[in-house]
């Protein structure tokens, strides 16, 4: 079978130390950059990410004691959990989970629809553009699948951005930091109080009942993030990506991107349903707070 090539740019920062190479399902990370090789056409043309299939993390090595000289290896410090033991990724969620999240979406979906449409409505007459900003994400098992979420920037939102990373040293030391903004000028006066409502995620509960998505469950990523999380991706594929989960109830934004990470690395050891309950519990005081929403 023939096989495009194609790269991602990877930030030397976002390797690991001492020069060793980071494994992704797509290769090894050795100058910064990814190579992806994948059958053509397997992955929805997207101008904004290169064609590729998403699969199961590599196994990674762990650390191990080794000797030199007789002598013991000093041993790296230890996470402050222990990230082994995730889920298999190639195991589906279980029954009981599926069916929470069914009945969880579909109550929501009802119970908020005239917001929905009133939200659709607002967005229609504000600016030009689709209402729903559709974007391939990963998911369970690094399967690509479309996230929906309400639009909340403007149509030429890229141009945007570009133009302002090219104007504004300020602007690429945020964006650098976690691929957020601020003050950021590709949002619309309509989108910024959906963003900080949180009101633009709605539509994620129709992924939820796709089967895309779980209730409780890592944000849900883009491809070219995947370096940032390193070993953690293995635990990131070993759970649906979520509407809600640790990050957004501690703090959103306002928590960094490392941070981001180890909390999906701990929510996917800890899953269950008594804490997918709590996480969705602290939710709710958390998006009225507006905690970490810009």
């Amino acid at each position: 079978m023939d096989a495009m090539t194609s790269r991602i740019k990877v930030s030397p920062s976002h390797l690991p130390p001492g020069g060793s190479p980071l494994r992704t399902p797509f290769g090894d990370v050795v100058s910064g950059n990814i190579p992806l090789v994948a059958p053509p056409g397997r992955w929805p043309a997207n101008p904004e990410m290169p064609e590729a299939v998403l699969i199961r993390p590599l196994p990674l090595p762990r650390p191990s004691a080794s000797t030199t000289n007789g002598a013991a290896a000093s041993t790296p410090e230890p996470p402050p959990w222990d990230e082994t033991g995730y889920p298999d990724a190639t195991v589906g969620p279980t029954r009981l989970g599926r069916a929470f999240d069914i009945v969880i979406a579909s109550l929501a979906i009802l119970a908020l629809l005239p917001l929905i449409l009133l939200t659709a409505l607002a967005i229609r007459a504000s600016s030009n553009g689709p209402v729903l900003f559709v974007q391939q994400r990963v998911g369970h098992g690094g399967r690509p699948f479309p996230c929906f979420k309400f639009r909340s920037m403007v149509r030429n939102a890229q141009d945007v951005l570009e133009r302002l990373l090219v104007e504004s040293e300020e602007a690429r030391n945020e964006w650098a930091m976690d691929q957020k903004l601020r003050r950021d000028p590709r949002i619309t006066p309509v989108g910024r109080f959906l963003r900080k409502s949180s009101l633009d995620e709605l539509p994620q509960l129709f992924n939820v009942l796709a089967g895309h998505m779980s209730i409780v469950g890592p944000r849900p990523i883009i491809a070219s993030e995947i370096p940032r999380y390193g070993h953690r991706f293995d635990a990131y594929c070993s759970v649906k990506p979520g509407l809600t989960g640790l990050w957004q109830v501690s703090g959103r934004n306002a928590v960094s991107y490392e941070a981001r990470v180890r909390l999906d690395a701990r929510y996917a050891m800890r899953k269950s349903l008594t804490y997918d309950l709590t996480i969705c519990l602290r939710t709710v005081p958390a998006v009225l707070a507006s905690r970490g929403c810009y």
